[in-house]
């Protein structure tokens, strides 16, 4: 089967978008896996489709896989490129849409100043939700909200890690640290997304204050590895410094792909993102059939 397709980046997290608005293709899981391989595919965190309204006030559908080809239910840097990709294609001229994800309905709109907000709804506290497992452990209180304390392993001297459990229409479990670059993410990352206590796995964020209105951030993403940039991961970690007392209602997030704006004005009112969304290239690719 030869495709086309659009390469997109987002604060360094990128993407290789699919358009199935004309006619589902029906890849595989092996297939997606296969075009977000860097050696052999065209390489991405994430490939993102478009495909046709599924009802009434709904412009577009979005399904996003990961780069071991599962499905998962958002990606919010994957939202800015999914807007300007709809532009760009002119398959809509709105400045704003309303975008149908495996978690609920998002609006991402253009920026006069080229950047993209995205509405990415409401946080989900609610642990069973998350979901996240909770039986046996007890939460340590921090301004009016909880983390959680989890062992990264079974030995007496395993690492005991403590997170902030929230989800973002995706599971993330995030961890203050004194010095993101000097945290151990690669040894931490893939302990944290495979904790039996979530079921589905979980994004695993590494978060330093810097100041209330400004953070350094990383994720170790479910089913990717760390990213440069995860947009869900860093509306996540600013909802948890703020639930925590650490943030103010807008924080700058620097990941090591840029830099993401985030707003949240609190508990049931929307997590507000902007970005930049960036087209690297456009072609074709011969996908095998995996049978």
């Amino acid at each position: 089967m030869r495709i086309r397709f659009t390469k997109m980046q987002g604060a360094g997290n990128d993407f290789v978008v699919i358009d199935e608005t004309r006619g589902a293709l029906a890849l595989k899981r092996a297939q997606y896996r296969f075009l977000a391989d860097r050696h052999f595919g065209v390489g991405a965190d994430q490939i993102l489709t478009v495909r046709p309204s599924p009802g009434a006030g709904i412009d577009f559908q979005y399904v996003i896989h990961n780069a071991d080809g599962g499905e998962v239910e958002q990606c919010g840097n994957g939202a800015r490129c999914f807007m300007r990709y709809v532009r760009e294609h002119g398959l809509t001229t709105k400045a704003a849409v309303r975008v149908q994800t495996l978690s609920g309905v998002i609006e991402p709109r253009m920026n006069a100043d080229g950047r993209v907000t995205v509405d990415m709804g409401a946080p989900i506290f609610e642990l069973p939700r998350v979901p996240f497992d909770t039986a046996g452990l007890t939460p340590v209180v921090e301004g009016g909200w909880e983390r959680w304390r989890l062992a990264l392993g079974t030995h007496a001297d395993s690492a005991i890690v403590s997170v902030a459990v929230l989800s973002m229409g995706n599971p993330h479990a995030v961890q203050v640290v004194d010095d993101v670059e000097a945290t151990p993410v690669a040894v931490q990352g893939p302990l944290i997304e495979h904790h039996p206590r979530f079921p589905q796995r979980v994004n695993a964020g590494f978060m330093q204050v810097v100041d209330r209105a400004n953070i350094a951030l990383r994720v170790f993403e479910r089913g990717a590895g760390e990213t440069l940039a995860c947009g869900t991961g860093a509306c996540a970690a600013v909802v948890a410094g703020i639930r925590l007392g650490l943030l103010d209602a807008q924080v700058d997030v620097q990941t090591h792909g840029g830099v993401l704006t985030i707003e949240w004005a609190g508990e049931g009112r929307p997590v507000l993102m902007t970005g930049p969304a960036t087209t690297v290239f456009e072609g074709d690719i011969e996908v095998p059939d995996f049978a």
